[in-house]
């Protein structure tokens, strides 16, 4: 078994591992399980209180887990640095669900401007009908987000770096000027991973995976991940059990085989990245690539402080664009096809015009761009790719 004096990637490779609980079998076992029998009602009622009142991993009943969830949570919970690791059905519901657990009618919620459309959707539908108010604010305000706290403000919800513009946020400055005013500060952690970033260490309180993407790996199981710390662990452990979630444990299973690897496969698709995005930022055609990495990028100093690598996602901001110049470009890729999701060993493209939805500062640059996810093929035959791609969109443009 790993510990928590161990890198992170020793973690990755032997974090959650229990011989004993597993009876010496490497990867944990998939248990389909829903009725789990007692032998008394003792047992039963001993069995209710380990999990139940005292949160134990215990064997109770399906929904509360199996050797093969706590195994992922185990492991993803060291890596994090947090108290406890939540399972849910997709990178959407842990997003909900962090924000259910962490909020009640009457209160009000500071939501980044450049946050997945999905979870701004949720906000502005269900979140509002439950009698929740939100307020979205401008991604690079730092500690001067103490100026927007209010009274029944109760969570900052944080996405850094930003889905499809790529900003990072001054975390550590937002989380001090959150708990001054008394709210928790939930991250959407997705593009950077539990291995390159752990938002709990800069003072976050909770830290959300889309774990479909990166964790999984290999684009064949959907799957959210919520890592808290003390502070948010009761109400987030409340938020899971009432709204009874579950995840199957084939996931589980895919996601901790995809943990095992994600050092690797991370560190392979940063190579890639940097490499195409190098390349893009010499092209003619392009006026920014949206990459934290990159040292010319306007988050790059904080991407620097605060994580230890850089996935393979990142944006295209053109000079000049339309939408048919976009769709010349991407239906000609070969290598980038279009899709949604991102995170699997393989490229993907797709339009981006996200900063239609922004409020609180204004997306200003050409659109639509391109998102483009950089997977493990070799870097050369993606840029041989791209480059023929824009060669299509700069005849499209006329």
């Amino acid at each position: 078994m790993s510990n928590k004096n161990h890198r992170p990637d020793t973690q990755v490779v032997h974090g959650g591992q229990n011989r004993k609980r597993n009876a010496g079998i490497v990867n944990t076992p998939v248990f389909h399980a829903s009725t789990v029998v007692f032998d008394s009602t003792a047992q039963m009622l001993d069995a209710h209180e380990r999990t139940i009142k005292k949160g134990e991993k215990h064997l109770f009943y399906g929904r509360r887990g199996t050797p093969t969830h706590w195994t992922l949570q185990e492991a993803i919970t060291e890596l994090e640095g947090g108290a406890d690791t939540f399972l849910t059905p997709s990178g959407l519901s842990a997003c909900t669900t962090a924000i259910i657990g962490c909020v009640k009618a009457g209160d009000h919620v500071l939501m980044v401007d450049s946050v997945y459309e999905p979870t701004r959707s949720f906000c502005q539908g269900l979140l509002k009908s439950f009698g929740v108010e939100t307020t979205y604010y401008d991604p690079l305000i730092g500690g001067e987000l103490a100026a927007l706290m209010r009274p029944n403000t109760k969570l900052v919800f944080c996405e850094s770096p930003g889905s499809h513009t790529f900003e990072m946020q001054d975390l550590p400055a937002i989380a001090a000027a959150a708990h001054k005013g008394g709210a928790l500060v939930a991250v959407d952690n997705t593009w950077a991973s539990p291995l390159f970033c752990q938002p709990l260490k800069l003072g976050c309180d909770i830290s959300i995976q889309a774990a479909t993407k990166y964790v999984v790996g290999h684009s064949d199981a959907l799957l959210g991940t919520i890592c808290v710390n003390d502070a948010a662990l009761p109400g987030i452990n409340k938020a899971i059990s009432q709204l009874g979630m579950a995840v199957g444990p084939d996931d589980a299973y895919l996601a901790t085989r995809g943990f095992r690897t994600l050092s690797v496969r991370l560190r392979q698709h940063e190579k890639n990245a940097m490499a195409v995005a190098a390349w893009l930022q010499k092209r003619p055609e392009v006026k920014r690539v949206l990459f934290p990495a990159l040292p010319d990028d306007p988050g790059h100093a904080l991407w620097k402080r605060d994580c230890s690598g850089a996935s393979g996602l990142m944006g295209i901001v053109f000079h000049r664009t339309s939408p048919a110049a976009v769709a010349a470009m991407i239906d000609t890729l070969k290598l980038f096809p279009l899709g949604y999701s991102w995170g699997g060993f393989e490229s993907l493209a797709c339009p981006s015009s996200a900063g239609k939805a922004r409020t609180a500062r204004p997306w200003t640059e050409p659109m639509p761009g391109v998102r483009i996810h950089v997977g493990l093929e070799d870097s050369d035959d993606l840029i041989a790719d791209l480059e023929q791609a824009l060669g299509h969109f700069n005849r499209a443009l006329g």
